[in-house]
């Protein structure tokens, strides 16, 4: 197969890419030039926004896998519904068999946070099409480069201790990237999966307090974690851009979607595609480990 990856420079992207090199014909696209570095990839330019650049980007494509959201600015809903309905559009003209689309878990209410929400519109707008569309939805994404990690582990790394909102108790199920990108690639092409919808998390539900003391165990060491319930998610997103690296205009809708659980409900995923997941703090002592070495 010939697939297209949008977003192939991210997170995920770019661990999917090589992944998918072993056995397809992969089109790697992001926004700005790449260097490449898989002699059997070819990298595109291409802009979710810019109709021309995908519908070229897409062409002789069977598969388009959907990794693209725009936080950290200000119209990130806008832009993401405008993108998701260029793409959608676009493969159907180029003939695409398949969008693949990685969105975020949460319970299906009137109470998600923007950031999920915009999630939820993004995955409407490209199910608007005539392509089949492949949903996964994720939690927390464990791996090297993830803003929600990274932010977390910046909290444990620079405060011995910690005033935090309700939000540190809300159950979620992080997964890891290594488990997302097997997910995606078990997916693509596979005819039991089209036109559904799967949930993806990893082997454990825990807390983000636990999660906190998790991370906190693995780098040796001990924070002080009060709960107060008057932290709002403004004001801990704006104490977030103080302590951690991670951008306000990132931090502030990631955080505002912690008060929403986000554990998956089914199993079907696993079993459509199985293999054994890798534990949280596998996950997380090898992000911190990537980390590093991408440091030195």
């Amino acid at each position: 197969m010939r697939i297209a990856v949008l977003g192939a420079s991210g997170t995920v992207g770019s661990a999917l890419v090589p992944v998918l090199a072993r056995e397809h014909e992969v089109v790697a696209i992001s926004r700005r030039p790449h260097p490449g570095g898989h002699d059997d990839v070819a990298w595109m330019v291409g802009d979710v926004m810019n109709p021309t650049s995908i519908h070229r980007a897409l062409a002789g494509v069977d598969v388009v896998c959907y990794l693209v959201h725009s936080l950290g600015q200000d119209d990130f809903a806008a832009r993401d519904r405008r993108g998701a309905s260029i793409v959608a559009r676009a493969a159907a003209s180029r003939g695409v068999a398949q969008i693949v689309y990685l969105g975020g878990l949460g319970d299906e209410s009137d109470n998600l946070s923007e950031h999920l929400e915009s999630r939820r519109e993004t995955e409407h707008c490209l199910a608007e099409g005539s392509v089949p569309l492949t949903t996964i939805r994720a939690g927390m994404v464990v791996g090297p480069g993830s803003a929600a990690f990274e932010t977390i582990l910046a909290l444990v790394d620079r405060l011995p201790a910690m005033v935090c909102p309700r939000w540190v108790s809300t159950p979620t199920q992080p997964i890891a990237a290594d488990d997302v990108v097997r997910y995606i690639a078990g997916v693509c092409g596979n005819s039991e999966a089209i036109g559904q919808t799967f949930d993806a998390g990893g082997p454990e539900v825990m807390t983000y307090r636990e999660m906190i003391e998790r991370i906190a165990g693995l780098r040796h060491k001990h924070p002080v974690i009060v709960e107060v319930p008057f932290l709002t998610p403004r004001l801990s997103s704006l104490w977030l851009r103080l302590v951690t690296p991670v951008q306000a205009g990132v931090a502030r809708p990631l955080i505002d979607g912690l008060r929403n659980p986000t554990v998956a409900h089914d199993t079907r995923l696993l079993e459509l595609v199985p293999f054994q997941l890798t534990s949280f703090d596998a996950a997380a002592q090898a992000a911190i480990t990537a980390a590093a070495n991408a440091s030195r």
